[in-house]
């Protein structure tokens, strides 16, 4: 089955990009979760206007990758939220949480779906996740989450 990718898909593609792949997995996974479309020479002219929009979100080149590797290493991120008395808190925090948090503290405007947390942060204390800013650069994070 020849799809064109609508979301990155790890393992697969990136938006934008025409890929072959079982039919079970494109009409049981990627086409009801709105990852893909299915590939017609109609959908090959919306391949345009998918790439011009990963191109505004994508950071340009390895050197700017680098550099705002560099900027998150500094950054100090304290993220403010709800928590019970054992220090527990009342949710976790998501991705989305991370990336507001950083643009508050001074730090790049980031993509929350380039910030990996490796296991659901639910308690107070310092973490740290992981941002994917280019496919040779990898960036680590470290958050303080506070009670509000």
């Amino acid at each position: 089955m020849k799809l064109i990718l609508t979301s990155e898909v790890t393992g697969l593609g990136a938006p934008g990009d025409i890929v072959e792949v079982k039919d079970g997995y494109g009409r049981n996974y990627l086409l009801p979760r709105g990852f893909a479309i299915l590939w017609t020479r109609g959908g090959e002219k919306q391949i345009v206007s998918i790439k011009k929009a990963r191109d505004a979100r994508e950071i340009r080149d390895l050197g700017t990758a680098k550099e705002i590797a560099g900027q998150l290493k500094s950054l100090k991120v304290i993220l403010k939220t709800k928590a019970g008395e054992s220090g527990r808190l009342f949710g976790s925090i998501t991705t989305g949480d991370v990336a507001e948090a950083v643009k508050a503290a001074g730090g790049p405007q980031l993509d929350r779906r380039r910030i990996e947390i490796s296991s659901a942060i639910k308690s107070l204390g310092a973490h740290r996740v992981s941002v994917k800013l280019h496919p040779e650069v990898s960036a680590a994070l470290d958050i303080e989450v506070v009670a509000a």
